[in-house]
């Protein structure tokens, strides 16, 4: 059964001090809503439960990129457009801009944000690897205050995250120092483009005279929460990725994931090429050494 939009009262402060103040006069009583898209397809499928909607998308203090020499800030309002597109993330962050590029289509792309896409919290969703092995950082808001907290303890479980009732994603913060690290990304779907993850895999490293020196692994859809493949990269590194270090990769991989049986794939199929993508992103390690 279809929504009817009588059912539902939308909001609109104007700015952030507003928004703010709503949620905290209020908390657990609003859904702050930004591109909309996940919000349109639960709404349109008669499936959205939140009936009081606050609206962010005009807040412009949420859709700002700022950078010093060291760091880049990503307002929680910017879309995956502006991702994508934007120098300085292609330059310093070109795992979140190649993520940014996968969400969807062009017009999903113009409204989806990329805390929307954190705060969602689909274990499928393309940006998290990215931001996993990025180690970002973020900035959640209230009326009361900010806080920070790293992006791999946001998630606390299936669609549980860190985020308070009063709170919102301000931003996300990213350290410039993946200069010259091997990069990889890979997503597997139903067809190349606006498809939900199978699989996607980002990492980052280097090696120091052959030998792994550091590593970053992360993936989507093969566990509740987006996950950092820590047990795997600790075993990797200090080994020069011979065969025998890439086979011992796969079987720690396999002892870290816990993939499930959905609509899009079954959980053997997902453990597979979730083995297969860790040994390509090895053997390509290996071959092109530290920048890729």
């Amino acid at each position: 059964m279809r929504s009817h939009p009588a059912e539902y009262d939308f909001a609109s402060p104007g700015s952030l001090a507003g928004v703010l103040e709503r949620l905290d006069s209020e908390p657990g009583e609003w859904l702050p809503v930004a591109g909309g898209t996940e919000v349109m397809v639960q709404y349109g499928a008669g499936r959205l439960r939140a009936r009081r909607l606050l609206n962010l998308w005009n807040i412009v203090d949420l859709r700002q990129i700022t950078e010093t020499s060291e760091h880049l800030s990503i307002g929680g309002g910017c879309t995956f457009a502006q991702l994508r597109g934007h120098v300085s993330v292609q330059e310093h962050f070109p795992l979140l801009a190649q993520a940014a590029s996968w969400t969807g289509g062009i017009a999903n792309q113009n409204r989806a944000t990329i805390a929307g896409n954190i705060v969602n919290a689909s274990p499928a969703a393309d940006s998290p690897p990215a931001l996993l092995v990025y180690e970002a950082e973020l900035e959640l808001i209230s009326a009361r205050g900010t806080r920070r907290i790293a992006y791999a303890d946001f998630h606390l479980g299936y669609k549980k995250t860190a985020l308070q009732p009063r709170e919102l994603l301000l931003a996300i913060h990213l350290q410039k120092r993946f200069a010259g690290w091997f990069r990889y990304a890979q997503k597997t779907g139903a067809r190349n483009a606006q498809a939900i993850s199978k699989i996607c895999v980002a990492a980052v490293g280097k090696l120091r005279d052959g030998r792994v020196e550091a590593l970053h692994i992360g993936m989507g859809a093969v566990a509740p929460t987006p996950l950092r493949l820590r047990k795997t990269e600790e075993a990797l590194l200090g080994t020069i990725l011979t065969e025998d270090a890439i086979a011992n990769g796969r079987r720690m991989l396999l002892t870290e994931i816990a993939p499930i049986d959905d609509i899009r794939s079954s959980a053997e199929y997902r453990r597979q090429v979730a083995a297969n993508l860790l040994e390509d992103m090895l053997r390509n390690f290996a071959a092109k050494g530290n920048a890729a």
